[in-house]
């Protein structure tokens, strides 16, 4: 029998398997990390646009852009070497700070941010925390095309030069992460992450919109909306990053905001998407562990996933610690419907975020069987139509 180890939480759950009735979706290999010569390497040579250290004079004031404790990009890594170098080139450590892009999500805490930034920058440069709904954070600062309120964090116009550091990864309606959602949903208010992201959904078809899905940006209604937000920063210089499963870094793409984005998200999709010869009965998906598997709204992600590789009416089991439990304590109110056209009919009534995530949720539960492997308890799981 062959066996293979699945990330859940911070450990593993190992499995064996008969090669005859099981096959791994992976990518082929596993990349090797960069060494920070190898990232300054790339830094020096960006993508359409000049280096940070030539953009960047002395004097003149930073803020860096991460993600919060749900994304795994290799951040820290990217942060440390940036900061030195502008610190060898004039700027003080003072005239740097961090935001945390963290949209609707929860505050990071105290014990995440030397784990997101390593400790050595957390005690060093300061620190901000985004709240989308604080007015005093919060400025008017355009509209979309489609004719959307943009108000974005406040920070991001007042230091001379913005850095976003992210990672690159496939989302299930947005397409790609990284790039414009560090901006929009990242530094949104709750008003306009909630507009962009009902771009997503058709309330005439009670269903996902057209041109809206995984690896998908060209004709994106929501991948539009986030680049249209994200063009009213002054976003300098930005860093998307491709990590391994063990969250090192593998590469880095960096330079103009918009070309350095898309040779990521190319260069991802060639490494990630696996070909498979038919759908299966049986799914067993792992989210890859803490931090995907933080909560319910994250682990659905990987759920989503799982979806496109299972047979209609077949079985999909989700290997999902949950450790935070929901994400939102709102978020069960919204299983309350008797069905996902019931949901999808109240959340065109009364539009949230999370309330869209809850009825993708639901419409898998109704087309497949899903067991979880989870520290959430039954009452709570029988309740989004998944089995403990």
């Amino acid at each position: 029998m062959a066996s293979i180890e699945l990330r859940y939480g911070s450990g593993t759950i190992p499995f064996e398997y008969d090669e005859n009735c099981f096959e791994i979706l992976a990518p082929p290999t596993s990349q090797n990390a960069l060494t920070d010569i190898e990232i300054g390497d790339r830094l020096d040579n960006p993508i359409g646009s000049q280096s940070l250290d030539d953009i960047v004079n002395a004097g003149e004031s930073v803020l860096f852009v991460v993600p919060d404790a749900t994304r795994q990009t290799g951040a820290g890594q990217i942060v440390n070497l940036l900061v030195r170098r502008l610190i060898a080139n004039g700027t003080a450590p003072h005239e740097m700070a961090i935001i945390f892009a963290t949209g609707i999500h929860r505050t990071v805490t105290d014990v995440e941010k030397p784990e997101i930034l390593t400790p050595f920058i957390s005690q060093r440069i300061k620190t901000h925390d985004h709240n989308p709904r604080d007015l005093m954070q919060l400025m008017h600062v355009g509209e979309t095309n489609s004719g959307i309120r943009v108000e974005l964090n406040r920070a991001l116009f007042e230091f001379d030069h913005v850095v976003l550091i992210g990672g690159v990864t496939f989302h299930y309606f947005a397409g790609f992460t990284g790039g414009r959602k560090l901006v929009c949903p990242g530094l949104g208010s709750s008003k306009t992450i909630g507009a962009t992201h009902k771009l997503a959904f058709d309330c005439e078809t009670l269903d996902r919109r057209a041109g809206v899905g995984t690896g998908l940006l060209d004709g994106n209604a929501v991948h539009e909306a986030f680049m249209d937000a994200a063009s009213k920063a002054k976003i300098a210089f930005p860093v998307n990053t491709i990590v391994n499963n063990r969250g090192e870094v593998t590469d880095i793409f960096c330079g103009d905001w918009i070309e350095s984005h898309r040779a990521a998200c190319s260069s991802f999709a060639d490494r990630h998407s696996v070909p498979i010869s038919k759908k299966r009965e049986l799914v067993i998906v792992s989210c890859g562990g803490y931090p995907f598997d933080i909560n319910v709204i994250q682990a659905h992600k990987s759920l989503e996933a799982a979806s496109h590789a299972c047979s209609e009416g077949g079985t999909i089991i989700l290997l999902a610690e949950c450790r935070d439990g929901l994400g939102r304590d709102d978020f069960l109110n919204w299983f309350g419907a008797k069905d996902g056209r019931e949901l999808a009919v109240k959340l065109c009534e009364r539009y949230q975020v999370n309330g869209q995530t809850a009825w993708s949720l639901l419409r898998q539960a109704e087309r497949y069987r899903i067991q979880a492997v989870s520290e959430l308890d039954d009452e709570v799981l029988g309740r989004m139509r998944i089995e403990k």
